[in-house]
Parts: structure tokens; C-alpha cells; sequence
């Protein structure tokens, strides 16, 4: 199975400016064979496959721009949108009830907008992994050194750099070995809610219910709310620096308590129970 480490990379990274570079002609070749695409769609020539469309744009600017690897992947994302397109239309017009509207084509990325990146093993220097079990990408002057040991000890498979509003993530995605699941009398369950986010139960005797108290998500969000209608109301704008900042923070502290929430799940049902984290102590 494949398993992800998530790096968070900031305007003072050392990599940030040659990643922006990168990631803006990624939408710029993005936008540029979109062109060609939706040009031959629409004056029914048919939609060019991937191999087509390598071929067509190799020569362009916005091609040369980015490592061959690179500029391959963001053709081959283009073509799985389109592909998708399709099958949505399929279903769509056999079973219009399941959507709210019909399907339209892949659009263009915004003109400031910036495009995902993916590296493949082959973009990803093999000679400094083995060495030293970092990550080297291609055209970016910085090694990165992963958290998780699994990497080193497992199989790479690639890694993508995901453009946000103020920021951009990395994510290493890596190989181990799938384990083998064992047949077990014990059965776990959990019943999501707002108030109490979970409401977890199991057949393991002794086991008492435990709720995982919901309140704190839920003034995370009440907070952000009432902060951002302050913060339009008083600049105009529907974002700015300060309004992505502020929802980057706010994106993080949901996920951050809801990874905890999981991991104390994990923690009941293995039956090491500790209701100091429960709801009955207003956590």
C-alpha cells in the first residue's frame, strides 16, 4: 500500500522561489495545451490523447520551461480531467437525478493561479536517496529530509508539490508492504455527530463508550467565521495575505484535532483507555 508524509513549505523556505517558478509554468503549460484541447473539441476534431498532446507541445515555451518528467505529468493530469469528463456525461445521461447540473469540460487555471507537481522516481535523484535516504528533485536546488524512516527503509514512489492559498505542500508518497489482516472476534464502531464528534463502542469486555467531545471544532470555526466577515467588512477585499494566512491557520488546527481524534481511536479500540482525553473531561 502507499503511505504519505506531508511537508508544509513556506515562503522562507530556501526552495520556495525555484517551486513558485515551477508551479506557475506548470499552469501555464496547463493552460496553454487545455487550449489546444478544447480548440479541437469544440470544432469537433476530437479530443487529442496524451501521446498526441506530448508530441504537440514538446516544442512550446511553456513545454521547455519545466523538467521533461514534470511537463509530462502535468499533460497526463490534463488528460485523466478530461477522461473523467467523459464518464461523468456518461452517467450523467443515463442518471441526471445524481447531479446537480451537467457536467461541463475542464476549464483553465486562473491567470495568477498556480498547478500541482509531480515527481516521479525518474525526476527524483536516485544517487542522493540511496546515499542518504533524501529527497532531490529535479531543477530544485534542496534536498529534503524525510521525517518518517519508513521512506529510507521502503520504496519511494513519487512525490507532489500542492499549491494552497499562502503556501505549498509537499507530499511524499512511498511504498510498504500491505499487512497481512488477521481474523478477530472484536468489532469496533463510530458514530460521528457535531456536539460529540464521536461516539466510539466496541464488543471488548470492560470496554466503556467513549465520547470525543466535538465543541472545539466547532468554535474553531465559529471563530474563523466571525473573524473573516471583520476582516472583509473592513479591507473591501475578498481575500488577501492576511485573509489566506488566517484560513491556513484555521485549515491546520482542524486537521491537526481531527488527527488527534483518530489517533485516540486507534488508542481506545486497542484498549489502552485513558478517560482523562474523553469528553467527561471537557477535552
Amino acid at each position: 500500500m502507499q503511505l504519505v508524509e506531508q511537508r508544509i513549505i513556506k515562503i522562507g523556505h530556501p526552495a520556495w522561489k525555484q517551486i513558485d517558478a515551477m508551479s506557475f509554468a506548470a499552469k501555464n503549460l496547463w493552460n496553454a495545451a487545455q487550449y489546444a484541447i478544447r480548440q479541437s473539441f469544440i470544432y469537433r476534431h476530437g479530443v487529442p490523447s496524451y501521446n498526441q498532446m506530448d508530441k504537440l507541445m514538446q516544442p512550446k515555451e511553456q513545454y521547455k520551461s519545466l523538467p521533461a518528467k514534470v511537463a509530462q505529468q502535468v499533460l497526463k493530469l490534463l488528460d485523466k480531467s478530461w477522461k473523467s469528463y467523459f464518464e461523468a456525461l456518461a452517467v450523467f445521461r443515463l442518471e441526471p437525478s445524481k447531479f446537480t447540473g451537467k457536467p461541463q469540460i475542464p476549464g483553465y487555471k486562473k491567470k495568477d493561479g498556480r498547478a500541482l507537481l509531480v515527481f516521479t522516481e525518474q525526476s527524483t535523484s536516485k544517487k542522493v536517496f540511496k546515499k542518504t535516504g533524501q529527497i532531490k528533485l529535479t531543477d530544485i536546488d534542496y534536498n529534503f529530509d524525510p521525517k518518517i524512516q519508513e521512506i529510507k527503509q521502503s520504496k519511494y514512489c513519487q512525490s507532489r508539490i500542492v499549491p494552497k492559498l499562502d503556501h505549498y505542500v509537499l507530499e511524499i508518497v512511498y511504498y510498504v508492504p500491505d499487512v497481512e489482516l488477521k481474523q478477530s472476534e472484536r468489532i469496533a464502531a463510530i458514530d460521528m455527530g457535531i456536539d460529540n464528534l464521536m461516539a466510539v463502542a466496541t464488543n471488548v469486555p470492560g470496554f466503556q463508550p467513549v465520547l470525543i467531545n466535538g465543541r472545539p471544532l466547532k468554535s474553531i470555526n465559529q471563530f474563523f467565521n466571525k473573524k473573516r466577515a471583520q476582516l472583509r467588512s473592513r479591507s473591501g477585499l475578498k481575500t488577501s495575505k492576511r485573509l489566506k494566512a488566517f484560513t491556513t491557520e484555521r485549515n491546520l488546527k482542524v486537521k491537526n484535532y481531527l488527527h488527534l481524534c483518530k489517533c485516540l481511536c486507534y488508542r481506545f479500540v486497542g484498549g489502552s483507555q485513558d478517560h482523562k482525553i474523553s469528553d467527561r473531561s471537557k477535552s
